[in-house]
């Protein structure tokens, strides 16, 4: 040790005071705790250096709001000279023994628990702490202002926001005159454009809208013949015939199931290390499938998953709805059990706060919520509605059984490995959880909703000592399905509008919050939410309605005033182009093929996948089972869903990530794509076997091939000089590159499958 160190170790804590006192002994000792002689460079001191490390780290849990930890404020000098539960934070005596510095400095009390601080700044607050705490005249308050208070509360000003007022019609507005217009819809609509000024897009050309409407209701490509009577219908009902043909075909439900399996986080297996298959996860996709070709209120739907088991009698369907529960990602081989238990929980709130009302009430599970009116107790509030719920089990098939098994009627025993099951009648007591952690209770509270909807505190039932569970869950879903609350119906609507239009009225669509994006068109939303209620709750009605809306059928066709003033299209003056999803990407390229399998429901099928990615496993292929080729070749919907072994193609085209609710899906532009479009095994054997189709419908004749080819992939008619290109690419590569004819027209079959108009929608 050199002597500098030697000294620098000797020097006691009292003497780095003296010699900070001595530093400022030019100017005048502080009097009273107000602060108010303090010299102007110990203010500035204060306001340059000590306050904003205030602000950034300290005030959020020790700053204005109602409720602080451990009772201590550091909003004024009084306050921090005054301490808190315990002590004084602070000892002007002997500075070095103040709590403050003990905190900051890790020795006992650790202050912020997020992370220690930099070592500048325990600096700058030791020396504030040996300077005598100097403050700003008149002791004012460094606590952030109203604008800067990063913790919105739930007063007057947050219940006034507009997502959480009570849904009331507005009328449609009065437009200037004009011949554009279907319905309601139409005048929202038109009404912005004229105000910025714009006009709408022209009509989209009938093949257009009939591929459009054929992929947002069925996921798959009309048929040629489909097309022809189409275009071939001049009747004024000519699309709405189609929309109803649309919307009763049993592929409908499996195409807005996909929707739906995306936002509550749809997965066949665990995740984690071992990623272990759940059982019967399919069922549960073949209830909504089967739920929304019914045409099954929303109301009812939501009321199902949330509570099935407690809705009354008791039906297999109302049990597998409830597998809603299971769907998340799960530690089967936990090593603290208690605090697991909290983070299927936590999955459980976030998933249903978000998918059913909007807001994102899992940010309030360690401290009150950052950006929206959502004290922390709320959140405990809300999980006391779950907290009799078992965990899924261990790794152990007999403690997933247990946990899964649930008490139906003997005709109905087939359907049990599908269901949520609860403790009993009486669920575990919640208390608000200190900084999450679930060993560390604070408040007891009981079962409640969002406080900042100013609704009054549920009444639960007492359950019948024989239940199986606490009824508590049905009290929620009740609320959540309620015509009487602001946020459900605008939620679903405003996904039906993204879904259909490319983006949502509020592009945040799981987030209604304070901080989510707002509305573009709110009185359309409203209107929408209050035709919703009024016709029952019924999703096929509100396909309908838009897309006979003349917003729904303009073409994507720019114009530069538009695109000056509006490129973004917030204010829908023309239709938005979009690429085809992952799964319809699959599903054409084995219809356009011919080879299709449609057959419904039933157990999840596992196409083919390279071994090169199996490769990537801990055990390469491990979980991944094999289906016949005609199984291989169902529709994406009921390919196996393996959280760490996606399907390639469903991977590349961004499909959705199972982890956790998935409101958008985001449309990327990558190399994987083209390579695996090119290159990849399945698109070169399904080249081949469009190339089969084409042989079999249009033997010896390469016009024709490559006319039927087009047609399939394109659903229009191919122009001359398309036809002619693929002549001579046929010819180019015959003679050019020695292939013989077969292989030449799985070559021009692969070309076909990877045109850019094959894979978006205009």
């Amino acid at each position: 040790m050199n002597t500098l160190q030697a000294v620098c170790t000797t020097v006691t804590l009292a003497a780095c005071a003296a010699f900070a006192a001595a530093a400022w002994a030019d100017e005048p000792a502080r009097s009273d705790a107000s602060g108010s002689s303090f010299t102007p460079s110990q203010i500035e001191f204060f306001r340059q250096q000590v306050r904003p490390i205030l602000r950034a780290n300290c005030l959020k849990c020790h700053g204005g709001e109602p409720k602080i930890k451990g009772g201590l404020r550091l909003t004024s000098r009084a306050n921090v000279l005054k301490g808190g539960d315990t002590s004084p934070a602070v000892t002007l005596d002997d500075p070095a023994a103040s709590l403050l510095v003990e905190a900051i400095r890790y020795e006992g009390l650790e202050m912020p628990p997020k992370g220690r601080l930099p070592k500048e700044q325990i600096d700058v607050l030791t020396r504030w702490v040996e300077m005598g705490l100097p403050w700003t005249p008149g002791d004012s308050p460094a606590d952030v202002t109203d604008e800067e208070q990063s913790v919105p509360r739930v007063n007057d000003k947050t219940k006034s926001f507009w997502s959480f007022q009570p849904l009331r019609r507005p009328q449609p507005p009065l437009v200037q005159p004009s011949s554009w217009g279907n319905n309601e819809i139409d005048a929202f609509i038109l009404a912005r454009l004229q105000k910025a000024g714009l006009e709408p897009s022209p009509p989209a050309g009938k093949t257009a809208l009939l591929r459009r409407a054929y992929y947002d209701l069925t996921g798959l490509p009309p048929s040629p013949p489909e097309v022809e009577a189409f275009v071939a219908d001049d009747s004024p009902r000519a699309f709405q015939k189609v929309i109803d043909r649309l919307l009763a075909s049993p592929h409908y439900g499996e195409k807005w199931a996909r929707h739906w399996l995306d936002l509550v986080r749809y997965a066949e297996t665990t995740s984690y290390e071992r990623d272990s298959a759940k059982p019967f996860v399919w069922r549960y996709r073949d209830y909504v499938i089967q739920s929304l070709n019914d045409d099954m209120p929303y109301d009812q739907f939501v009321r199902e998953q949330l509570a099935g088991d407690e809705l009354g009698k008791i039906t297999a369907e109302r049990v597998i709805a409830t597998y809603y529960y299971r769907l998340g990602t799960y530690q089967d081989d936990p090593v603290d059990p208690v605090e697991e238990l909290y983070e299927d929980l936590d999955d459980i709130i976030r998933t249903t706060s978000e998918v059913f009302l909007g807001m994102t009430l899992g940010c309030a599970r360690c401290h009150d919520h950052k950006l929206d009116p959502i004290p922390q107790r709320d959140y405990y509030r809300f999980l006391a509605f779950f907290h009799g719920i078992n965990r899924y089990g261990t790794y152990d098939p007999k403690t997933v059984g247990h946990c899964l098994l649930p008490k139906i009627p003997p005709a109905e025993k087939h359907e049990q490995e599908l269901c949520i099951n609860e403790i009993g009648p009486k669920p575990r007591e919640t208390f608000v959880l200190i900084r999450g952690n679930a060993h560390a209770h604070g408040e007891k509270v009981e079962p409640g909703f969002l406080s900042v909807l100013d609704v009054p505190d549920p009444a639960i039932p007492d359950a019948a000592k024989d239940a199986i569970s606490s009824g508590r869950r049905r009290v929620l879903a009740e609320w959540i399905a309620s015509a009487d609350n602001p946020l459900t119906a605008r939620v679903m609507v405003n996904r039906l509008w993204q879904y259909h239009f490319g983006r949502g009225i509020v592009p945040s669509p799981n987030n209604f919050g304070l901080k989510g994006m707002p509305p573009t068109h709110p009185e359309l939303l409203d209107w929408l939410a209050a035709e919703f209620l009024q016709g029952g709750w019924r999703l096929k009605r509100m396909h309908k309605l838009m897309m006979l809306s003349a917003a729904y059928q303009m073409s994507s066709r720019a114009n530069q005033a538009a695109l000056a003033k509006d490129p973004e299209n917030n204010w829908f003056w023309r239709y938005d182009m979009r690429r085809l999803t992952a799964e319809e990407v699959r599903d054409s390229i084995l219809a356009t093929g011919g080879s299709l399998n449609r057959q419904m429901f039933g157990p999840s099928i596992y196409p083919l996948i390279p071994d090169e990615v199996k490769a990537g496993q801990s055990k390469p292929g491990d979980g991944w089972g094999e289906s016949s080729p005609e199984q291989r070749a169902r529709r994406s919907v009921y390919v196996h869903t393996k959280r760490s072994l996606i399907l390639p193609i469903i991977a590349a085209f961004d499909g959705a990530d199972p982890d956790a609710t998935c409101p958008v899906r985001f449309a990327t532009t990558q190399p994987t794509q083209a390579l695996g479009m090119f290159n990849g095994a399945f698109l070169n054997r399904q080249a081949k076997v469009l190339a089969g189709y084409l042989r079999t419908h249009a033997p010896g004749q390469p016009r024709g091939q490559i006319a039927l080819a087009l047609s399939r992939a394109l659903q229009r008619t191919p122009t001359t000089s398309e036809i002619q290109r693929g002549v001579e690419l046929l010819e180019s590569l015959r003679h050019k590159d020695q292939l013989d004819a077969e292989q030449a027209l799985d070559y021009y079959c692969l070309v076909v499958l990877n045109l850019n108009e094959f894979i978006y929608l205009d």
